[in-house]
């Protein structure tokens, strides 16, 4: 069998592609800009789609840098008085840079800043540098991200759909991160 693959890593890579066929959604023209936690489409135009087997030969290989764009959590409204609040830990893809709130389908001047800096940090200033995006399965921040990097120019553009949720099923390390910190921060 050709490139390695096990034929059950080939039968899971065939499910997981017939399942994004079937799903029907339509890539849309524009960003995502609600419902962001939804179906996503089996395509990103001007950008590779990959599958979890493709993204771990990537990550293995240090080919690309993998970008985390999902949000963090928001800290609770009403808090009693004196509460303290710590963020909840993100598990990902072990080396990858983490880019909070920067999948939205509108961004703010300074978010978008922020994920300008955070990619010519990630790709050295190398705009034909692998870049592989990430949130969740059926997220579409990470679209939204990919889609956003392909605008500024970037040429290697890569999507992962399944996320850390595909990684993690497949039994591939995640560790803790923290977030690309902010000027402000």
């Amino acid at each position: 069998m050709s490139g390695g693959c096990s034929p059950v890593a080939l039968a899971a890579l065939l499910l997981t592609a017939v399942a994004r066929a079937q799903s029907g959604v339509a890539e849309p023209g524009g960003y995502r800009t609600e419902n962001y936690r939804s179906p996503v489409p089996a395509t990103l135009a001007g950008a590779r789609v990959l599958s979890t087997e493709e993204a771990a030969v990537i990550w293995r290989a240090k080919s690309g840098a993998f970008i985390d764009v999902l949000p963090r959590p928001p800290k609770p409204k009403n808090l009693p008085e004196g509460t303290v609040w710590r963020d909840q830990p993100r598990q990902d893809i072990p080396g990858s840079i983490w880019l909070p709130d920067a999948g939205y389908g509108v961004l703010a001047p300074a978010t978008e800043d922020y994920l300008k800096r955070g990619l010519a940090r990630a790709s050295g200033g190398d705009h034909s540098r692998l870049l592989v995006f990430y949130c969740l399965a059926d997220c579409w921040m990470s679209w939204n991200a990919a889609k956003r990097a392909l605008s500024y120019g970037y040429t290697e553009v890569a999507w992962y759909p399944e996320g850390t949720d595909g990684w993690s099923f497949a039994d591939l390390p995640l560790e803790e991160t923290k977030p690309e910190p902010r000027p402000e921060e």
